[in-house]
């Protein structure tokens, strides 16, 4: 009967090829990500060094690691030391070399300022290889958590409370070392715990000082805006035109009970999500309709995505010319406000932002619905987007973002499985943002040069 079995047999000595190019196949990922970051321009990191001491590890081979960790979903730095012994494709990217989990987590904090112009790069070796890039894009953001817990937040009103509470305990416990001047107790050491308190204590200012700082550049937005409307007020009158609505009034500024800080990560916020709220980051990208890669990637503590359609356009704009030219762009309404239309088309963008959320299930009415009259010659944009969005090719177009951007981040939550930053404070936040969509990018050429011919001929 063992005759039907495939031998195990792990006591015979096998002789593997001296040669790393024989470990993989000849179409492997890993192989993709090396030779595209050969290509890249790193003297900028590589010149950073001092040429003392030990022998540094080639930039190229970490920031190869790194990408295809982050690529297949082995993010940590000591998950990565371990892959370079246990994982074929670890040990062709670090050529049978081992760097130490302080080597890796180390150069990715420092090369993290790196990071956009490496994700630019990329965008450029794609467009090398006849791979459409700039042109119309859909734009999304997605929430991801940070390193650190909702639970580690503190309110203002709250921080003020434990203080208080802080301070009677130091009080009781002074109280209780006069009393036990003749008399100590051996089970509890007054100094120790007086001294743990004022530390806490010291610590509760500090953030609610943050807190104050935070809230006191939130009042000079308010003012700035309260004086913008004020102004527009004024010259109204002056040109002979009567003034909507009552005159503007200035709120009432104080610091807010519910301001919150967190303890662990301060520049993270809770945020709302479809997991219920989180302490974390709101990431946007920007993804090519036609080619599915991500094109500008950013990260903003505003839990809102409407202020962040004209940060998007400026580095969409900004990108080279080379990539292409940036001709539509699609939206959820999140983003829709008649300012961010007009912005649009001020660049000479067609804009296809949802105006309201659809209800599920609601193709029907949709069907249904008579579509709106030809808008005039001096129609608003607004007007004009809205026409556009029922027509045929509006629609179809619009609905190509479920397919793109949301596709996008599924892959990159669920099949890459980044759910979570390593890093703190925004900056940080911001190259590992840079470098998980670069990862992606290289993942979704691979599929790209596997399933195009003329792509793959081209590389």
């Amino acid at each position: 009967m063992s005759g039907h079995f495939v031998t195990s047999d792990r006591e015979t000595p096998m002789l593997m090829s001296p040669s790393l190019q024989d470990w993989l196949p000849a179409n492997h990922l890993a192989r993709l990500i090396v030779e595209t970051v050969e290509r890249l321009d790193l003297r900028g990191i590589e010149d950073s060094y001092a040429g003392r001491g030990e022998r540094a590890y080639r930039p190229k081979m970490l920031v190869a690691l790194l990408l295809y960790g982050y690529a297949t979903g082995v993010f940590s730095s000591r998950r990565l030391e371990r892959a370079c012994f246990d994982s074929v494709a670890f040990r062709f990217i670090s050529a049978n070399t081992s760097p130490d989990h302080d080597t890796i987590a180390d150069f990715r904090k420092r090369i993290l300022p790196d990071f956009p112009s490496i994700f630019l790069q990329v965008l450029l070796v794609a467009k090398e290889l006849g791979v459409p890039t700039v042109g119309k894009i859909s734009l999304d953001g997605t929430k991801i958590k940070a390193n650190a817990s909702k639970h580690h937040a503190l309110s203002y009103a709250h921080a003020g409370r434990i203080k208080a509470k802080l301070r009677r305990e130091i009080t009781r416990l002074m109280k209780l070392a006069e009393a036990a001047e003749n008399e100590p107790d051996p089970e509890l050491d007054i100094p120790d715990e007086i001294r743990r308190r004022e530390d806490l204590v010291a610590k509760i200012d500090e953030a609610r000082a943050k807190i104050e700082e935070r809230e006191a550049l939130r009042h000079a937005q308010i003012k700035a805006k309260h004086a913008e409307r004020l102004a527009l007020r004024k010259e109204q009158q002056r040109n002979g035109k009567k003034p909507r609505g009552p005159r503007p009034k200035l709120p009432k500024l104080r610091v807010e009970p519910t301001a919150q800080i967190n303890l662990t990560d301060e520049e993270s916020r809770i945020m709302p999500s479809s997991d219920g709220f989180v302490q974390g980051y709101n990431a946007q990208a920007a993804v090519s309709i036609e080619s599915q890669l991500i094109v500008y990637a950013h990260v903003t503590q505003a839990t809102n995505d409407k202020q962040q359609l004209v940060p998007a356009l400026e580095g969409l704009q900004a990108l080279p010319e080379s990539l292409g030219v940036l001709s539509d762009i699609v939206a959820d309404a999140g983003y829709y406000s008649e300012a961010n239309v007009v912005a649009c088309e001020g660049v000479s963008v067609t804009p296809y932002l949802a105006m309201s959320r659809e209800r599920h299930h609601s193709w029907l009415d949709a069907k249904l619905r008579k579509p709106n009259s030809v808008p005039a010659e001096n129609a608003s944009p607004a007007d004009r987007m809205a026409y556009r969005l029922q027509t045929p090719d509006g629609h179809e177009l619009y609905a190509q973002r479920k397919s793109t951007v949301e596709t996008t981040f599924g892959i990159v939550k669920s099949a890459i499985g980044f759910r979570s930053f390593l890093l703190r404070g925004c900056e940080k936040v911001e190259g590992e943002w840079k470098l998980v969509c670069t990862a992606y990018n290289l993942k979704r050429l691979y599929g790209l040069v596997a399933a195009c011919p003329k792509v793959q001929a081209a590389a």
